[in-house]
């Protein structure tokens, strides 16, 4: 009843402009994905490209529709002409990098003709406001605002299908040249799902025509299935480029992605929806259902991020694990339970809290073990009753005990010691550390004391015992790591282009590992990013130790020396090119020297300076990552110090 009483036509238009909205929020948040993960490759920045012009069509078309001022309309529609415009030379970039990433690089012609498409482009855009490409608003003879048509309009509608042909020509010249069978999936993906874009926009350069004006039905029912069509073949587009210029996984870039899309436009979407259809239905009967809009907009939010929290890992586990789904479960499960230090120090911190409690005493400690030393102590109650314990001869007089697991505990001096040991049936006991508390030599300790200190002791040693086998784990995944990450990157680079598997080392992606030298290079001489860097995981600074008695960070600190070093070039110093790495590096990091110091004395500009300095970094972190893995193939530090 309601909705005849409204109007199909009516609902229809209102449909249409919700989905048109939601193109824009699509692409928009497609947009901000290219731009956070993977905007270093330049296929994912020729993608960016599209989507912001398919952001500029679809925003410029959604606000004309709902404006009511004329000079507003007319505004928004020569904006929508932007991307028009634009949209034919992206496509055609597009293209070209996609081409070239299959190992088809342009000899000049392609690249020739991208930038000539791109200079025509900035031409017609002085075109548009003068009314020469397009005309004048008109208001009312059709189903929507539009702008008039011209001669050049008719003639930019064949320019546009002549480029757009010849972006679908390279594309296909890509799907042919992708080498495995996930490749070619991949790109037949995005072959389908760039024509989508390309052919809905191409509707948009028909409007005002007598067919449209006649059957305004037809004009919005067209609008809602192009529009469909585009955010559909957008997502697909994008799930294909999300691969390109990343070293992750296939699951984890799937998995990124469709969290990306629910959270971002489908929660958008879905409220700018009912919003909208609770607003246009009071407007209908006379009441704009003002203080409902708002309510209904929260509510659809909460409601919808409530479900896709309760249902996104599970849908991520049937979509993406696949016959990995034991090995990323348990990975998983580690993550969510990793006993931290943080974690183990609260533990321990609420066993001698709960000594103290439980045994009347007004101090007790948790010393944890490293070899023959003390690592670090726990304590509670009163502080001073600490103070004049010789913690190392509490390691030795507690050593004695290691191998007596019968033994559970013995009396010194005023202290009741209990040895924290993992009990091994196959290599006996393993001490770990130790519980002491003040106990009067005269009181008596009854059954359910004792059990409970025997109880709380076992719980300690059982969380020092797990501490010890996640740090083992982490170290062997922390060797692992830069093998791992070598043949993901291999993986990646050659996924379109069988030449790349052959790939070396240096000519890899090396931006993290750039970031971590950097970092270790401006707190060379000390601070958190050199002492907490996470290169001390590397085998080779491991490997260093013996030469600096142990301490990681002379160790880090020789094997960048080291690396610097080797970026010397033979003879004496000199402050000529072949020198200017080395000597950015020596006066910046080792020297210490000011920015405006050292490009005085280099004769250079400070913009130059950072420039070579970034390259002189990545230089630093190639040779590091050659010396490392020296170091893992033959057991060496991989670095004469």
């Amino acid at each position: 009843m309601i909705l005849s009483q409204i109007g199909w036509t009516a609902i229809i238009r209102t449909i249409s402009q919700i989905v048109t909205a939601g193109v824009a929020i699509t692409a928009v948040s497609l947009l901000f994905y290219a731009l956070a993960f993977n905007l270093s490759d330049r296929v994912a920045r020729s993608f960016a490209l599209i989507l912001a012009c398919v952001v500029i069509i679809y925003t410029a078309e959604t606000l004309a529709v709902v404006s009511t001022s004329g000079v507003i309309i007319e505004y928004w529609l020569r904006l929508k002409w932007l991307g028009l415009v634009f949209l034919p030379a992206t496509y055609l970039h597009f293209s070209d990098a996609l081409l070239t990433l299959t190992g088809r690089p342009s000899k000049g012609k392609r690249r020739f003709a991208v930038r000539f498409i791109y200079l025509f482009s900035f031409l017609l855009l002085i075109l548009i406001p003068t009314r020469v490409l397009i005309g004048d608003l008109i208001v009312g003879s059709g189903p929507s605002p539009f702008l008039k048509r011209t001669i050049f309009t008719n003639l930019f509608a064949l320019y546009y299908t002549m480029v757009m042909m010849m972006a679908a020509y390279n594309l296909g010249r890509s799907v042919k040249r992708s080498i495995t069978t996930t490749s070619r999936r991949r790109l037949i993906y995005l072959f389908t799902g760039a024509t989508a874009p390309a052919m809905a926009s191409y509707l948009f350069l028909f409007h005002g025509t007598e067919a449209f004006n006649q059957y305004p039905a037809l004009f919005w029912g067209l609008a809602i299935l192009g529009a469909v069509i585009v955010a559909s073949f957008l997502i697909i587009m994008a799930y294909s480029v999300a691969f390109f210029g990343v070293t992750w996984t296939d699951r984890v870039v799937k998995s990124r992605l469709f969290k990306w899309l629910l959270r971002g436009p489908f929660v958008a979407s879905i409220t700018l929806g009912l919003t909208t259809i609770v607003r246009r239905i009071g407007q209908f009967f006379g009441d704009p259902y003002v203080a409902y809009v708002p309510l209904i907009m929260v509510g659809t939010i909460l409601i919808l991020e409530y479900l896709l929290t309760i249902l996104v890992p599970f849908f991520e586990k049937w979509l993406f694990y696949g016959s990995d789904k034991e090995d990323l479960s348990l990975i998983r499960s580690l993550e969510d339970h990793l006993l931290t230090r943080k974690d183990l120090d609260q533990f321990l911190e609420v066993v001698t809290a709960t000594i103290c409690d439980r045994m009347q005493v007004p101090g007790a400690f948790m010393a944890v073990f490293n070899g023959d030393e003390v690592d670090y102590v726990i304590k509670a109650g009163n502080a001073k009753v600490f103070e004049l314990i010789q913690w190392t001869e509490v390691v030795k007089i507690t050593k004695q005990y290691e191998n007596d697991t019968e033994n559970s505990f013995f009396r010194w001096g005023k202290f009741i010691l209990l040895p924290l040991i993992y009990k091994n049936p196959q290599n006996g006991g393993k001490l770990m550390g130790l519980c002491g508390f003040l106990w009067d030599a005269d009181a008596d300790m009854d059954d359910e004391q004792l059990d409970a200190v025997h109880l709380l002791v076992e719980r300690s040693s059982l969380a020092l015992r797990d501490r010890k086998t996640q740090q083992q784990v982490l170290n062997s995944l922390a060797e692992l790591q830069p093998q791992v990450n070598f043949i993901q990157q291999l993986r990646a680079v050659s996924r379109y282009d069988s030449m790349k598997i052959f790939s070396e080392q240096e000519d890899l992606p090396v931006e993290d590992f750039s970031v971590w030298v950097k970092d270790a290079l401006v707190h060379f001489w000390g601070g958190p990013k050199l002492t907490e860097s996470p290169l001390m995981e590397m085998k080779l600074v491991k490997n260093a130790l013996k030469d600096y008695d142990g301490n990681y960070s002379n160790a880090l600190r020789g094997i960048l020396r080291t690396a610097i070093d080797k970026l010397k070039p033979e003879g004496d110093r000199k402050f000529t090119g072949e020198w200017i790495l080395y000597n950015i590096l020596e006066l910046k990091f080792i020297e210490g020297k000011k920015v405006r110091e050292i490009a005085n004395r280099l004769a250079m500009s400070e913009a130059d300076l950072y420039r070579k300095q970034r390259i002189a970094i990545e230089a630093v972190a190639k040779v590091i990552i050659e010396l490392e893995l020296a170091s893992q193939e033959d057991g060496t530090n991989g670095v004469e110090i």
